[in-house]
């Protein structure tokens, strides 16, 4: 059963990104000190919240992680956690595995003392073709990681994924059932998909779980060639959303706690009436 060991502050950090690397991390290290300022204990970043989001930018801003400091970004993040003293879920950020030359799509989480906690490579790769509304393949530059990703804090276990994961409710329900009070999404949905279903999807994963869920999109700049949904949001185990921004930048906080937890599955106590005598659990 998944536990709030106590109450939270959590922080979503919605952030426009422009072409200079090194620009996009000094905003994202200022946004996250003014987050921590208000109280935040983990803190969240968007999607590819260092580099413009695009299949043509992935190669040009790809960093090499392993050594730590072969990574600009890494470094940043790594200090700004430890300066801060919080929890920080890294956003997203274009990865190269110098072995194989391979890209991913890769978020890192770090401690309040810096430590990287784990990293998480995108699973769903977002291939999509809408006509007359979007056509995007990530597949053409990126590849898939192998590997549902949980992660342990102060407060109790998370699950992490990025925008595109969402849509698989299998790994919501795999982290609720490792013990996880919350999923945790960095994404980037666009103007056709996200009215469409960033709402609902966040939603969904909540009621479906009976666990927070939190999604933490870039701001919309329509001056860049993708154009974000925005509206970063704070949903609760009962799937009410407890905060949202609109497509601007800006930072939503939201207070969690175990006995919205508790109160939401007593009352409708559906992590005790599924019938794995009759469908399989995802998450044996």
């Amino acid at each position: 059963m998944s536990i709030l060991r106590r109450p939270l502050k959590l922080a979503l950090v919605q952030l426009a990104t422009g072409a200079d690397k090194s620009a996009n991390l000094a905003h994202a290290r200022a946004k996250v000190i003014e987050a921590a300022k208000a109280g935040a204990n983990i803190i969240v970043l968007p999607e590819c919240f260092n580099s413009p989001y695009g299949t043509n930018y992935f190669p040009k801003y790809a960093e090499q992680l392993s050594p730590p400091d072969s990574s600009e970004s890494f470094k940043a993040l790594s200090a700004v956690a430890k300066e801060t003293s919080t929890y920080l879920v890294g956003g997203s950020i274009p990865e190269i595995d110098p072995s194989t030359q391979k890209l991913y799509n890769t978020s890192l989480v770090f401690s309040p003392t810096g430590n990287l906690l784990t990293s998480h490579r995108k699973l769903h790769l977002f291939d999509i073709d809408i006509p007359g509304k979007i056509t995007f393949k990530e597949s053409e530059v990126l590849s898939p990681g192998d590997k549902i990703t949980v992660f342990e804090t102060e407060y109790g276990k998370i699950g992490l994924g990025i925008c595109y994961d969402i849509r698989f409710p299998e790994l919501a329900m795999t982290a609720a059932r490792k013990g996880c009070f919350a999923m945790i999404y960095p994404g980037a949905f666009n103007m056709t998909t996200g009215p469409l279903h960033w709402s609902l999807l966040a939603r969904s994963r909540a009621v479906d779980n009976q666990i927070y869920v939190a999604l933490c999109s870039p701001a919309r700049d329509l001056s860049a060639t993708y154009h974000a949904w925005g509206h970063s949001m704070v949903v609760n185990p009962n799937g009410e959303v407890l905060e949202e921004l609109e497509d601007l930048e800006g930072v939503a906080i939201a207070d969690l706690d175990n006995d919205k937890l508790e109160e939401v599955r007593r009352g409708i106590p559906v992590t005790t009436q599924r019938r794995f005598d009759v469908y399989k659990n995802v998450a044996e």
